[in-house]
C-alpha cells in the first residue's frame, strides 16, 4: 500500500494550488478518500472527504468554499484544488481513507507566504 502526495509549494496569499495523491496496493474505488493536513506540534486535521464515486462531502469549515476534493478512479488519484489560500493554510498535506487507516505517505508541504 502506498500513498504519494504531490503538488505542494510556496504560494502567495490568495493564490491556488492543486494537490494530487496517487494510491497503489489496494482497491482504490472501495474506499472513501480524504485529505488531511498537519502543522508542527498539532495532530492531523481532516479537511474533506470524497465518496467512492466522486461526491465531495464533509468539508471542514475552515476550507469550505475554498477547497475542492475530487477523484479519478481510473487513475487511482485523489485531488485537492485549493483556492484563495491563506497563511494559516500552511501545513503538510496528506491523503488517506476517511478513517485514516492506511500507511501515511510523506505528504506535500504547502507554504502560503508573501
Amino acid at each position: 500500500v502506498q500513498l504519494v502526495e504531490s503538488g505542494g509549494g510556496l504560494v502567495q496569499p490568495g493564490g491556488s494550488l492543486r494537490l494530487s495523491c496517487v494510491a497503489s496496493g489496494f482497491t482504490f474505488i472501495s474506499y472513501r478518500m480524504s485529505w488531511y493536513r498537519q502543522v508542527p506540534g498539532k495532530g492531523r486535521e481532516l479537511l474533506a472527504t470524497v465518496t467512492r464515486y466522486g461526491v465531495a462531502i464533509d468539508y471542514v469549515d475552515s476550507v469550505k468554499g475554498r477547497f475542492t476534493i475530487s477523484r479519478a478512479n481510473v487513475k487511482n488519484t485523489v485531488y485537492l484544488q485549493m483556492n484563495s489560500l491563506k497563511p494559516e493554510d500552511t501545513a503538510v498535506y496528506y491523503c488517506n481513507t476517511d478513517s485514516g487507516d492506511l500507511p501515511w505517505g510523506q505528504g506535500t508541504q504547502v507554504t502560503v507566504s508573501s
